[in-house]
């Protein structure tokens, strides 16, 4: 009888060790990158997409899309689709991978943890520097985009590494550097997505129900955004599409025009997009196309 009493502890203690090896597989099998590298003493990954269609005699531009907090490179090139694009167009795109456990981007200032932003920001100062090695890139067009915690990495590269990243395109994001840390050397235009009912990164700001953070209400951070890129103080309307709302800042500095939707009802997720679990995330939308209308912002504003 002990010895059968014994087998059967042994047998329910492995069930959840067995799930967590079985998760853990899921999830490298899933988390897979092509390209690594050294930077600041941390080896990191990357998953690179060079479409049949780029043209090796021709300099091509370059789309950085950063996944979220507890995503990784292989799902936000699964939720953003930007590899049928560069299919059409012939740029590359490339995933960056973060770093901790889950995969996130040090994007605070807090005490303590600003050189690890600057790490951050380094890694992909580095990327960009051995793909241009690698392949016949423009200078003047790359462009970087990211989802939540990854939105946020596209904000700080905007304000330290405004000299490489033409534009940006930031859906649900977590914009958590303060303003008098964000010191570009030149306005860097923007368009920007979120939804009002985001259950994660809330649209009126303050703490959510998954993270006890102080996050900016969305409409006075753009707000502010385009005031610092010198655009005009009443922006235009563009036509609505469905649960969609966008206003274009117009007259900005440099031609740093500032674009922004809003999703009625919108979750934490890509407009247009491959949807994310609705109740962890919310509602995705399917009536914009947030990549579709990065890339047509994007292909309006190279660097000068």
């Amino acid at each position: 009888m002990k010895k059968i009493f014994i087998r059967l502890f042994l047998i329910i203690l492995s069930i959840p060790v067995l799930l967590v090896v079985v998760v853990g597989a899921a999830f490298m099998i899933s988390n897979r990158t092509n390209g690594t590298l050294t930077s600041g003493g941390e080896q990191r990954r990357y998953l690179l997409y060079v479409p049949d269609s780029y043209d090796p005699s021709t300099p091509a531009p370059l789309v950085i899309s950063i996944h979220g907090f507890a995503e990784w490179p292989a799902h936000q090139q699964q939720i953003s689709r930007w590899n049928d694009l560069a299919d059409e167009n012939g740029f590359l795109v490339v995933y960056p991978m973060g770093t901790s456990f889950p995969l996130r981007w040090r994007v605070s200032s807090e005490p303590g943890t600003s050189p690890d932003l600057e790490q951050d920001v380094a890694f992909i100062s580095d990327l960009i520097d051995y793909l241009e090695g690698q392949y016949n890139l423009d200078p003047a067009r790359i462009y970087a985009n990211g989802l939540s915690n990854g939105g946020g990495m596209t904000f700080v590269l905007a304000c330290k590494l405004s000299e490489r990243i033409a534009a940006i395109g930031s859906v649900a994001g977590a914009q958590l550097l303060p303003w008098d840390e964000c010191t570009p050397s030149r306005p860097v235009p923007a368009i920007v997505f979120h939804g009002n009912a985001d259950p994660i990164v809330p649209f009126e700001g303050g703490p959510s129900r998954s993270f006890d953070i102080p996050f900016p209400r969305v409409d006075e951070w753009v707000q502010t955004l385009a005031e610092r890129n010198g655009c005009g103080s009443e922006p235009q309307s563009l036509p609505a599409a469905g649960d969609a709302n966008g206003m274009h800042y117009t007259g900005c500095e440099q031609d740093a025009d500032v674009i922004y939707y809003t999703i009625d009802g919108g979750g934490h997720t890509w407009p247009g997009g491959d949807p994310l679990p609705e109740w962890i995330t919310g509602y995705t939308t399917g009536d914009i196309d947030a990549t579709r209308l990065m890339w047509d912002f994007f292909q309006q504003h190279p660097l000068e």
